[in-house]
This record gives C-alpha cells, structure tokens and sequence, in this order.
C-alpha cells in the first residue's frame, strides 16, 4: 500500500494522518430579505431610490482542524453566533440600524464583521451578495 492509501485509510478511521496539513476554510451561508436605500448614491442612480433584496451572506472561518474533533468549529456555533445579528437585519430597513446609514454591501460586510469577530476568532472574511452577479469579499 502506498502512502497516500495510507493516509486515506488513516482518515477513515478517524486516526492522525502525519504530515497532512490541518489548515481548513469552513463555509456557513446564510440569506435574509432586508430593505434599503444607498444616500449617497449619485444623483439619480437607481440604488438612491427605496428598493431590497435577497442577500445572501457567507461567513467564513479558516484554522487548524482540532486533531481530537477533526473540525475546527461545529457550523451549528456559527449559526448560533451569526443569529443575533441576522435577527437585527431579516425583514428590516437597514438605513434605520444604527452603523448602516448607509448600507452598502461594503458596509454591510464591515458591520457584520465588526458584530461578529470578537465571539468568532476564526473569522476569516465575510461575503455579501446582493443579487445572482454582485457581491462584496471582506477580509477585516
């Protein structure tokens, strides 16, 4: 058996596996329906006017797996993390919370980073997306 079949069947036993690094990036996404307007658009851009959307937010953790749990945070904390601040953002105005006078995706990044990173050392970047084509990458 060679060294990769090795460490393969290693894995399936839930034993160490050596030399193989344990740097993961875990993904928890989440959406939420929120209205806003952006104050400081130009005049007439059509992002001035009152309008919302489907966002969909993805927080992001990189680390070392824990070589005991073989994870390095369970999803379900970070859920439980990230409720709070989706309670204050589904189905709201986001120009009336305080920090978000102007939401754009950039700020509205910023904010959740700022809510979040103290409670979830791991944080590694925050992804916003507004629409299908559009969104925002904060790394803090």
């Amino acid at each position: 058996m060679d060294a990769s079949e090795t460490e393969i069947q290693a894995l399936e036993y839930g034993q160490d596996v050596g030399d193989l690094s344990r740097k993961v990036r875990l993904v928890r996404g989440f959406t939420f329906e929120a209205a806003h307007r952006l104050p400081k658009a130009p005049p007439g851009h059509k992002c001035a006017r009152l309008h919302g959307h489907s966002f969909r937010v993805e927080v992001i953790c990189e680390g070392d797996a824990n070589p005991e749990t073989g994870w390095l945070i369970d999803f379900g904390e970070i859920k439980r993390l990230f409720e709070p601040i989706m309670n204050r953002l589904d189905h709201r105005y986001l120009n009336e919370i305080e920090g978000l006078e102007n939401p754009t995706a950039e700020n509205l990044a910023r904010w959740i980073w700022a809510h979040l990173k103290a409670e979830l050392p791991p944080l590694a970047q925050i992804t916003i997306a507004e629409t299908c084509t559009s969104r925002c990458e904060y790394r803090g």
